[in-house]
C-alpha cells in the first residue's frame, strides 16, 4: 500500500470511527432513555442501568456501520474533490479503480468488524440482557419492593409496602392487579412474608381486606381475611429458566439448529430470515462502498455535479436497504425473498465495479445543469454576489 493509499485509508477509517461513533451514541441515548425504569420502579442503581442499555450498542453498530462507512466514502471523496486532488491522481494516471483500492481495504475492515458483531458479540449482549433482566426479576421482592415506593412488577400490577420489619415482615401491603381485564383486584394488608414452597412463591397476607372490582357490576366485592396467599411465582423464579430467542442466538446455533429446540419448531421462517440477515450483514458494506464510489469516484470541475452525485448515491444506497429490509420481513413467510436479497446485493456490487471501470461519470442533464446555473446566477445578482461554478 503506497503513501497515497495509506492516507486514503486512515482518512476514510478516521470519518467512518468518527460518524459510527456519533449515530451509535445518538440512538443509543434514544434508546436507554427508555430503559430509564429499571432506576426508577425497579429500584437498580446507575451503574446496573448503564450495564444493561450499554449491551445493546452491539446490535445498534451492527446496523449503523455501512450507513457510516457510505457517509466516510463520500466525505473523503469530497475532500479529495475539493482540494482537486482527484483531477491530479487522474492526470497522473491514477484510474478510477487504482483510486478504489484504498476504499476497498477500508470497506474490507468494517465488513470484518460487522460480521464478527453478527456472529457473536449482537446476539451475546442480546442474550446478556435477557439475563440481566431474569435476575433482576427474579430478585424483585428484596430490591424491587422497597418501603414508600410503588413498584410496577407487570404491566398492570402494582405493589407498595409501608416498612420492612426484622425477621423478613413487611408492613402496611397494597396491591392493585388489574392484569385481567374482566377484573380488577386491590388487597390491602397489614403485614406479609414471603413463603417458598414447592409450589412456587407466595406472599403471605395476614390481617387484610380485598376488593374484586368485575366488568358488568356496579358493585364491588369486598372480602376481610385473616390470611390470603398471593402467588409471586412468576416473579421469583423468573431467573431460573431464561427461552432464548431468535436474536440471541450465535451463527453457529442459527445454521443447525437442535431438532428438538422449541422457538425453533414454532417459527421456522424467522430463524431462516435471521439467519440470511447474519450472513449478508458484512456484504451491505462491499455494496454501500460500490455504489457510493461509483457516484463520486469520478473527477469532476462543478459545484453542481457533485452535489447530483451525492444525492445519487444516497438515493441508491437509501433504496437498496429498504428493499433488503422489505426482503427481511417477507423472507419469513418465503425463502425466496431471501434469494432475491442476494441477487440485489449481487447486482448492486456489480453495477458499481462495472461503472468504476467503465469510468462512468453522473452528472445531471445538461438542461438541468443549465437551469440550476441560471438560478444560481439570479440568487447572486439578487444578493450582488458571484455565481459559483
Amino acid at each position: 500500500m503506497g503513501s497515497i493509499d495509506r492516507y486514503i485509508f486512515r482518512t476514510t477509517l478516521a470519518s467512518f470511527a468518527l460518524v459510527l461513533i456519533s449515530l451509535t451514541g445518538v440512538i443509543w441515548i434514544t434508546q436507554a432513555l427508555r430503559g430509564i425504569d429499571l432506576m426508577t420502579s425497579q429500584g437498580q442503581t446507575i451503574l446496573t442501568f448503564l450495564g444493561i442499555t450499554g449491551l445493546v450498542i452491539p446490535a445498534l453498530i451492527l446496523i449503523i456501520s455501512p450507513i457510516a462507512l457510505m457517509i466516510a466514502i463520500s466525505h473523503t471523496l469530497n475532500k479529495l474533490a475539493t482540494d482537486s486532488e482527484i483531477i491530479v491522481m487522474n492526470a497522473a494516471g491514477f484510474s478510477p479503480f487504482r483510486l478504489f483500492y484504498p476504499f476497498f481495504y477500508a470497506t474490507c475492515v468494517v465488513a470484518l468488524l460487522v460480521a464478527f458483531i453478527a456472529a457473536y458479540l449482537a446476539p451475546d449482549g442480546m442474550r446478556r440482557i435477557k439475563q440481566w433482566d431474569a435476575e433482576i426479576t427474579a430478585d424483585v421482592l428484596t430490591n424491587i419492593l422497597q418501603p414508600g415506593r410503588f413498584a410496577q412488577l407487570d404491566q398492570n400490577l402494582t405493589i407498595r409496602i409501608r416498612e420492612r420489619q426484622p425477621g423478613g415482615v413487611m408492613a402496611g401491603i397494597f396491591i392493585d392487579d388489574r392484569r385481567d381485564p374482566k377484573e380488577r383486584i386491590s388487597i390491602v394488608a397489614e403485614q406479609g412474608t414471603v413463603v417458598n414452597s414447592g409450589n412456587g412463591s407466595f406472599l403471605v397476607l395476614e390481617d387484610g381486606n380485598l376488593q374484586r372490582f368485575e366488568a358488568g357490576k356496579r358493585d364491588p366485592a369486598l372480602v376481610a381475611f385473616g390470611r390470603y396467599a398471593f402467588d409471586m411465582s412468576k416473579f421469583s423464579n423468573q431467573g431460573h429458566d431464561v427461552t432464548l430467542g431468535i436474536r440471541e442466538r450465535y451463527l453457529w446455533e442459527l445454521i443447525a439448529p437442535p431438532e428438538d429446540d422449541a422457538v425453533y419448531k414454532a417459527v421456522p421462517g424467522q430463524f431462516r430470515a435471521e439467519l440470511h440477515d447474519r450472513i449478508m450483514a458484512p456484504i451491505y458494506p462491499f455494496a454501500f462502498a460500490a455504489l457510493t464510489f461509483a457516484f463520486l469516484g469520478a473527477p469532476r470541475t462543478t459545484r453542481q455535479s457533485r452535489n447530483f452525485s451525492i444525492g445519487g448515491s444516497i438515493l441508491a444506497v437509501f433504496g437498496l436497504r429498504m428493499a433488503g429490509f422489505a426482503c427481511s420481513v417477507m423472507a419469513v413467510k418465503s425463502p425466496a425473498a431471501a434469494a432475491i436479497q442476494y441477487a440485489m446485493l449481487a447486482t448492486a456490487i456489480g453495477a458499481g465495479l462495472w461503472m468504476i471501470l467503465s469510468g462512468v461519470v453522473v452528472e445531471p442533464p445538461p438542461a438541468l445543469l443549465e437551469t440550476i446555473n441560471r438560478n444560481n446566477a439570479r440568487i447572486a445578482r439578487l444578493f450582488g454576489r458571484p455565481a459559483a461554478a
